[in-house]
């Protein structure tokens, strides 16, 4: 081709869709502008949602238990339900967010979020508060990290894990946000007022964001990199990517992590409790592991600079496992054990930045809600079983040293499991 040819359509097209502006304001269309109020209007509904929705409970579960009379483990149970209704509602959302873009369903999402939150806080039984955490999780399947995981993938292109860094960034300061809002509320209030008061906080911040700020078009969804060629006539058709051994594997390995890295985060302050450490200690332990965790989000870009897909999944999964065995085997003093425990929380930080970019780095951003979906079913799933798991075993290894050296193997068979959860030719980043 000489200076003065111009480009085939085909190739015309695919550098409209990367195109990035050298001001950064580009989005993966190159025809508009990236839509400004995007990931600020995210980060706050993030922190906000999180805060809401996931990190209030813990802080209002004593106060909760202590005026109804329900069991710990019931109301436990009711939450650990939400946390399963979302991850099966998650995958007909990302079917929607793929087609339609995240305005609708989160916007929606944030509105079933208040409608559920006010109708835990009235619930004048234990069946009406259960049934209002199911509904409390299809909200979640709305407005957590996975569809706006979705919206900052598509609207970003190439430059998204940056855009998912600084949204993580926000979202790990929910606990940070929230858990202090939520303790001062309850020193003033009953644990139902105080609820009805994050649900109107919930409804005045998330809805109106998600309503305004995610209007900008739906960029069309970019080609499939690296797109096998066409079978021929009587050939059989390719696999969805769902149901290739790849896929499968890497579900199965982003599973059994997140069982692993979750329970550890429920059993830190128990463990803590068995070496001598006081309760105040052991909160700062995991307050910081909270901290740990966005700090650890910094280092993931660099990191994924450096490393091919494989090995990055591999690496941090091993790394939460050996940090993990850290915490099972060394006895003490308490400030050394704070120490590994901010080092599980910044692995932790950085497997949801893997997690946000696993299927785009593999199969591209063409149905990132759909895999997305489909991804994140069962790693919510471990997510919600984790502390009923971690209980469970803690006593028949031992104690909690024994239950961390247990998780740690469970994350060292998912590491190897990731070796063979990429495909072959992986999509380009």
């Amino acid at each position: 081709m000489t200076d003065n040819a111009k480009p085939s359509p085909a190739a015309a097209a695919e550098v409209a869709r990367s195109d990035i502006r050298a001001d950064g304001t580009a989005t993966g269309t190159g025809d508009r502008p990236r839509p400004r109020l995007v990931l600020p209007a995210l980060c706050i509904t993030q922190i906000t949602s999180w805060g809401v929705l996931y990190y209030a409970f813990p802080v209002l579960l004593p106060h909760l238990t202590a005026e109804t009379g329900w069991s710990g483990t019931a109301a436990t149970g009711a939450f650990s339900a939400a946390l399963l209704v979302s991850a099966l509602v998650g995958i007909p959302v990302g079917r929607v967010l793929d087609r339609r873009g995240p305005r609708a369903a989160m916007t929606a999402g944030s509105a079933l979020g208040t409608a559920s939150v006010l109708a835990i806080a009235a619930a004048p039984n234990f069946y009406v508060f259960a049934g209002a955490w199911l509904f409390a999780g299809a909200a979640m399947a709305g407005t957590l990290y996975p569809p706006a995981f979705a919206a900052v993938t598509r609207w970003w292109g190439t430059d998204r894990v940056r855009g998912l860094t600084i949204l993580t960034l926000a979202g790990g300061l929910a606990s940070t946000v929230f858990a202090p809002i939520t303790a001062a509320l309850i020193e003033h209030m009953s644990w139902r007022a105080a609820y009805a008061t994050l649900a109107v906080i919930l409804a005045a911040i998330t809805i109106p964001a998600h309503a305004l700020a995610l209007r900008a078009p739906w960029p069309p969804a970019p080609d499939v990199p690296h797109a096998a060629p066409q079978p021929e006539t009587g050939a059989k058709p390719t696999r969805p990517v769902a149901r290739t051994r790849p896929f499968v594997l890497l579900a199965i390995a982003l599973t059994l992590s997140a069982l692993s890295s979750f329970a550890v985060v429920i059993g830190i302050v128990p463990l803590l409790h068995e070496r001598g450490a006081t309760s105040t200690q052991a909160a700062w332990a995991l307050g910081l592991g909270g901290l740990g965790q966005t700090l650890g989000r910094i280092f993931y870009a660099p990191f994924a600079r450096r490393t091919g897909v494989t090995t990055r999944t591999s690496v941090l999964i091993a790394a939460g496992g050996i940090t993990t065995a850290a915490l099972a085997v060394v006895p003490g003093p308490v400030t050394l054990l704070i120490v590994l425990a901010i080092g599980v929380g910044m692995v932790r930080g950085n497997l949801t930045l893997l997690q946000a970019t696993a299927v785009t780095d593999r199969w591209g951003a063409r149905h990132y809600g759909k895999l997305s979906g489909l991804l994140t079913a069962p790693v919510t799933i471990a997510t919600g079983l984790a502390p009923f798991a971690g209980a469970a075993l803690a006593g028949p290894l031992g104690g909690y040293p024994g239950l961390f050296l247990t998780l740690a193997a469970v994350s060292v068979l998912s590491a190897v499991l990731a070796v063979g959860g990429t495909p072959r030719t992986p999509a380009a980043t």
